[in-house]
């Protein structure tokens, strides 16, 4: 074969068109056309890019060689991934920095490790990176406890419950009605939280508070409009205010988004498996109902698991650096609302989905909402509620500790202002780590329930204005009071805007009527 023959084997080989076939050697189309026919040839520069791009050796390029070329094309080419267009959440050896903080955190002794870790994350992402981050990711793996560890944090659930420290309470079932307005509450109550932060999700706090004065809403007693969004405003903040969703300007629903996805998921998941579902029936539900971005962080990074086969536990563990983070925290709720009175059940539910994707406070975040909620339905007491949940997870977990601090404080007399001082000086909402981990918002999130007295209204404001995962601790803290408050305890200013209709990224149900959701909701509810 000629050079030119040669040279359209190749461009044919990889399928491409003269105009991508160019476009890889920084060229015109004109200059691949006229190689092609002969009529030009490349330089010695451009014949080595060509044999470098495609794995091939220069000899088997330019001479006639028929049986050298399709053989090397076949055996010598090397595939990869475009490190480049690959978001950072798919790359492990990208949040290296995240997995050390992470591991050491977790008491795993890497300390000595530090400077390897540093050098690798120097290192140009590609191939080398990846697989040098391989490498370490089996040396964390691996890595034993350090001496003296002061906490115990286990992830199987039957160890989780041994760790237990129990905690008893006055507890009242509401009769059916009241079950129903509670259910309905908890929907709405969540929808809307989300929605309270949905604007600001990403805006630290020194930027947040300013805002918010600016505008006159801090403290906190509206939603974020549209109309407060002016040109000179927006020049102001480096965080982008443009595009973001306003309740003003909504289409008579609640817009999409992963904290109230999760529970419309979650139904389908009991509705499809029934009440006993398995960890393995929650990761085929997530291939089956939504597309790979609606997963965030730890859940991106299980999803990808799942589908190179990984099942639960170990799609938890398998390269996730966040694994600790706010994910599970937020897909709980509903096992809460299917278990009134429960929650020790909605805690074991939350486990079942918590363990596919987070290990350790990951998994407690969840079962705490989870349990949580589940006492909201039969007690107004905030502090039994808190604590009912605390009950749910290990006594000697950073979780618990936290929050137990919290609550002494709380009872010393501790300011409203000193308490969300503290949790700022505690975790810097400018660390993306500390920024999205379970502990630091659920702390925001028991704050604004201590604070806010069982107010909907003030309660989920108090979430937002703090910063860090606004629309996340909006959600959450609306999930708990609006079970505990009930529908006829939120006030119409919150509920107005989304219209009793919640859209979604679940395929084949795009927008669901919250009331229908209810309704679902009460049927898998199973009462002794």
């Amino acid at each position: 074969m000629s050079l030119s023959s040669n040279i359209k084997k190749i461009r044919k080989e990889y399928n491409m068109s003269q105009e991508e076939f160019a476009a890889k050697l920084n060229i015109s189309r004109q200059a691949v056309q006229k190689w092609e026919t002969d009529s030009a040839q490349p330089d010695l520069f451009n014949l080595k890019t060509i044999a470098k791009l495609f794995g091939i050796s220069l000899d088997a390029l330019v001479f006639d060689s028929d049986a050298r070329i399709i053989d090397e094309l076949k055996y010598d080419k090397t595939i990869q991934p475009e490190y480049a267009v690959m978001h950072e959440w798919e790359q492990y050896s990208e949040q290296l920095p995240i997995e050390f903080r992470q591991t050491m955190e977790e008491g795993i002794d890497i300390a000595d490790y530090e400077s390897l870790f540093q050098a690798v994350n120097q290192i140009p992402g590609g191939k080398y990176k990846a697989d040098i981050a391989d490498v370490l990711f089996h040396l964390v793996l691996n890595a034993p406890m350090k001496k003296n560890y002061r906490y115990y944090e286990p992830s199987e659930l039957d160890v989780i419950q041994k760790e237990r420290k129990a905690y008893t309470f006055q507890t009242k079932m509401p009769d059916a009605k009241e079950l129903k307005n509670k259910i309905y509450g908890a929907w709405i109550g969540r929808v809307c939280g989300c929605l309270l932060g949905k604007p600001v999700e990403g805006m630290k706090a020194d930027e947040l508070a300013p805002f918010l004065k600016e505008t006159g809403n801090f403290p906190m007693q509206r939603y974020i409009l549209s109309s407060d969004v002016t040109e000179e405003i927006c020049e102001k903040y480096t965080y982008r205010l443009i595009g973001k969703c306003y309740s003003d300007t909504l289409k008579q629903c609640a817009p999409v988004d992963d904290d109230t996805n999760y529970m419309v998921l979650a139904q389908l998941i009991i509705d499809k498996y029934g009440r006993d579902f398995t960890p393995y029936d929650v990761s085929r539900a997530w291939l089956d109902y939504q597309p790979k971005n609606a997963y965030c962080t730890a859940e991106r990074v299980a999803f990808r698991n799942f589908v190179a086969g990984y099942k639960p536990p170990e799609s938890a563990m398998y390269k996730n650096p966040y694994r600790e983070w706010i994910g599970a925290q937020i897909r709980g709720d509903y096992f809460g609302y299917i278990n009134p009175g429960n929650p020790e059940l909605a805690a074991e539910m939350a486990w079942r989905d918590a363990s596919i994707s987070h290990v350790k406070n990951g998994i407690y975040g969840e079962m705490f909402v989870a349990a949580m909620i589940a006492c909201a339905a039969v007690t107004d007491n905030i502090i039994d509620i808190i604590c009912g949940g605390l009950a749910q997870i290990p006594e000697h977990s950073r979780l618990y500790e936290a929050i137990t601090n919290m609550l002494k404080d709380y009872d010393k007399g501790m300011t409203k202002a000193d308490c969300f001082e503290n949790i700022h000086r505690s975790y810097n909402d400018h660390d993306i780590h500390d920024w999205c981990h379970t502990i630091s918002n659920a702390m925001i999130v028991v704050a604004a329930l201590l604070y806010g007295g069982g107010d909907y209204g003030k309660s989920i404001c108090m979430a937002v204005e703090t910063g860090f995962d606004t629309d996340c601790n909006g959600a959450t803290v609306g999930s708990i009071l609006g079970m505990r408050n009930g529908n006829s305890g939120i006030e119409d200013i919150w509920k107005n805007p989304v219209h009793n209709t919640l859209d979604t990224a679940i395929f084949g149900v795009g927008k669901v009527n919250i009331l229908d959701c209810v309704e679902m909701t009460l049927k898998h509810i199973v009462l002794d």
